[in-house]
C-alpha cells in the first residue's frame, strides 16, 4: 500500500517524523496482517492481542532503543546513513498510539483473497486516521475520502515504498496553493492530473486554455489540464531546487475511464487514458526498487512547504464534553 504522507491541509502523523513513520507503518502492516491471518486460519481469540514496542524496536549493543528506519535528518557519513536515537515521550507516546490499529473479522471470508480485501479495507481507514490527525491535533476529515476509488486503488494497490501527497495545500510566497497529485517513488516525482467524467467520455485537445469533452451528442469544454499540471511541477521543482535537491519529475494527464486525444502532447508529459491506464498502473505495482535517501529528501522538501490546518484534540474534547452537559 502506497503511504499517504499528506492529505489536502490535514495534519499528518508524517509530519512529525517523516524518517520514522514509513518503516513503522509497514512493520504495523504487515504484523497485523498476520495476526488477522493466524486468527482466521485457526480461530484463535486475538482480540487482546497487541503489538509491543519490542517488536517494531531493535536494541544496540550499549542497551538503547533504536528506531529501526533511516534517521535521515540525523548524523551522516558521506555516502551512508547513521541511525539515531528516539528518546522523546511524544515519540513514545506516537509508537503507542500507532499500535492501536487493531483489525477485526467482521464477517467470514470465504477465502484469503476476501480476508485480504477485508484487512486492506480496515487499513485504509487506519490511513486516513493517519493522514488527518496526530496524538495532539486532528483535522475535520471529509468522509467524501473514505469513497474516493482513486485513492483507495492507490493506497491500496502500489508498493509501501510510493509517498503519496493527494491534493496538498502548500505554502507558496505566504500564499496556499492547492495542487493534485504527487507521487514520490524511490526513483521519480509523478505529477499527475486527473481528466475524468462520464464513463468513455472523450477529451480532445485543441487549445491553449479548453480542451473539448464530448459524450454521446453532447459536447462542453474543460479547462486544459496541462494549465494546472504546469504550475505544480514549476512549484515542486522550485521547492527541490531550493533545497539543492536532484530528483527526476514527471507530469502525467490520466483518465481511468475517459479516453483522451491530444495529438500536441508536450515531450515531458505522459497522457495515460483508457486504453493505457492499466498497463501503466500495472508497472507501477511491479516495482520492487526499496526506499531511497533522495525520495525522502524529495519528499521531506515538500512537507516543509504544506500548509496545516488541525485543532487541539484537548480543546475538541473539552467543547464535545460541554455539549454533552449542556444537553443533560
Amino acid at each position: 500500500m502506497a503511504q499517504l504522507v499528506k492529505l489536502l491541509d490535514y495534519v499528518s502523523r508524517y509530519e512529525n517524523d517523516l524518517s520514522h513513520y514509513p518503516t513503522q507503518y509497514i512493520r504495523l502492516k504487515n504484523s497485523q496482517w498476520k495476526r488477522m491471518k493466524t486468527q482466521w486460519e485457526h480461530g484463535a481469540d486475538l482480540s487482546g492481542w497487541r503489538q509491543t514496542p519490542e517488536e517494531t524496536e531493535e536494541q544496540t549493543e550499549e542497551g538503547k532503543w533504536y528506531s529501526p528506519l533511516f534517521r535521515l535528518f540525523g548524523n551522516r557519513k558521506e555516502g551512508s546513513i547513521e541511525l539515531e536515537q528516539d528518546e522523546t515521550d511524544q515519540d513514545e507516546q506516537d509508537d503507542i498510539d500507532v499500535l492501536d490499529f487493531n483489525p477485526n473479522i467482521i464477517y467470514n471470508p470465504k477465502n484469503e483473497e476476501q480476508l485480504r480485501k477485508l484487512y486492506l479495507d480496515q487499513l485504509f481507514h487506519f490511513q486516513l486516521k493517519w493522514a488527518s490527525s496526530t496524538m495532539m491535533e486532528k483535522s475535520n476529515l471529509d468522509a467524501s475520502f473514505m469513497r474516493d476509488s482513486l485513492l483507495r486503488s492507490f493506497t491500496q494497490q502500489l508498493p509501501d515504498s510510493y509517498l503519496l501527497f493527494y491534493y496538498p495545500i502548500l505554502k507558496v510566497k505566504k500564499a496556499p496553493v492547492e495542487l493534485d497529485i504527487l507521487l514520490i517513488t524511490p526513483i521519480e516525482c509523478l505529477c499527475i492530473t486527473v481528466l475524468e467524467g462520464e464513463n468513455a467520455a472523450a477529451f480532445i485537445g485543441e487549445g491553449d486554455r479548453f480542451w473539448t469533452k464530448k459524450y454521446g451528442d453532447k459536447e462542453s469544454r474543460v479547462l486544459n489540464p496541462l494549465i494546472g499540471l504546469n504550475r505544480m511541477e514549476k512549484i515542486v521543482s522550485g521547492v527541490f531546487a531550493a533545497q539543492e535537491i536532484d530528483f527526476p519529475i514527471r507530469k502525467l494527464v490520466i483518465s481511468r475511464n475517459g479516453y483522451i486525444d491530444y495529438p500536441g502532447v508536450p515531450f515531458d508529459t505522459d497522457i495515460i487514458d483508457r486504453k493505457t491506464y492499466e498497463g501503466w498502473f500495472g508497472s507501477l505495482r511491479k516495482s520492487t526498487v526499496p526506499m531511497k535517501f533522495n525520495q525522502f529528501k524529495a519528499a521531506q522538501s515538500i512537507l516543509d512547504m504544506g500548509q496545516t490546518t488541525a485543532v487541539s484534540r484537548l480543546f475538541d474534547e473539552q467543547i464535545e464534553q460541554e455539549q454533552t452537559d449542556t444537553n443533560e
